[in-house]
């Protein structure tokens, strides 16, 4: 049942917070990894400030509009679910409408950004923006929306490529692949927990696509982003020590997840998840090290 719509600017403001899911970093922390891997492999070390912080405030700018957008797209099945019926719009907390103009909002601030990159960004971005749009729709029509997804939070690796003053080269379409399917592979563990109630109220994922496959079919995917990282850190002479030794780490929390999951229990999928945000910063460690 929608509960009162928020009538003081400090309800308001707060049903804003948890729509762009502020109290939810972990989203943004999975954005934020790629890019900051990507940031450092195309400069060959640490980039200066103005290209670092428009980068992360855009990252953190159009993580909090996909949520906003995929809220909008949601907010007639969210109240379905046990894990999103709380959310603002599924509660009735905030209009439709207030969630297009946080959308927006937050797309001008993102776009902002832009006005401290070379042009070639600008360019780029047109990309990131249809996919943060239209991921939130595929659901309806496909069971592949974590592979738009994917690509969404890949874009970042391109974009950052461009930043420095780079074309995007082999090695930028390496990593992004490997970004695309590690994301699957997460994404897929966070489907899980929704899979009974996205089956009832007929939304489609890759969790109901792979089916009793799922924890085989992540694993397969996690193996595969080993395999492009490593190929990216070997063209560009990172792999020995440091990065080996990174994709080891990775190596062994992949088969812990496994380990966590393989009873797809929804609680433990959820965690798995959650765990992913250390897999991007071990890669990132392994990658600043092996710049030093």
């Amino acid at each position: 049942m929608a509960i009162a719509q928020a009538s003081t600017w400090r309800e308001r403001m707060s049903a804003y917070y948890y729509l762009c899911r502020f109290d939810k970093p972990i989203g943004t922390e999975l954005v934020f990894w790629p890019m900051m891997w990507a940031l450092w492999i195309a400069n060959q070390g640490t980039p200066s400030l103005m290209i670092l912080i428009p980068m992360v405030l855009g990252t953190i700018f159009m993580r909090a509009a996909g949520c906003a957008i995929n809220d909008f797209a949601d907010r007639k099945v969210d109240g379905a679910v046990e894990r999103t019926k709380n959310r603002p719009l599924a509660t009735g907390m905030i209009r439709a409408r207030e969630a297009i103009y946080v959308f927006m909002a937050l797309v001008i601030a993102s776009a902002a950004m832009l006005l401290f990159l070379p042009i070639e960004s600008f360019y780029w971005s047109f990309g990131a923006l249809a996919l943060a749009f239209v991921y939130p729709f595929m659901k309806r029509y496909t069971h592949l929306p974590q592979v738009v997804l994917g690509a969404a939070f890949s874009w970042a690796i391109p974009m950052s490529y461009t930043a420095v003053g780079q074309t995007p080269d082999l090695s930028c379409w390496l990593l992004y692949f490997g970004n695309l399917a590690w994301t699957v592979a997460y994404d897929t563990q966070y489907a899980i927990t929704d899979r009974e109630y996205d089956l009832k109220i007929g939304v489609k994922s890759t969790a109901i696509l792979f089916g009793r496959y799922d924890i085989q079919i992540i694993a397969l995917l996690q193996m595969t982003a080993i395999g492009l990282f490593a190929s990216v850190l070997y063209l560009e002479n990172l792999l020995l020590p440091f990065g080996a030794l990174a994709l080891l780490l990775i190596g062994l929390d992949f088969i812990y997840q496994w380990y966590k999951t393989k009873d797809k229990k929804p609680g433990t999928c959820f965690w798995a998840f959650r765990h992913n945000r250390w897999v991007g910063l071990i890669l990132f460690i392994g990658i600043v090290l092996s710049l030093i």
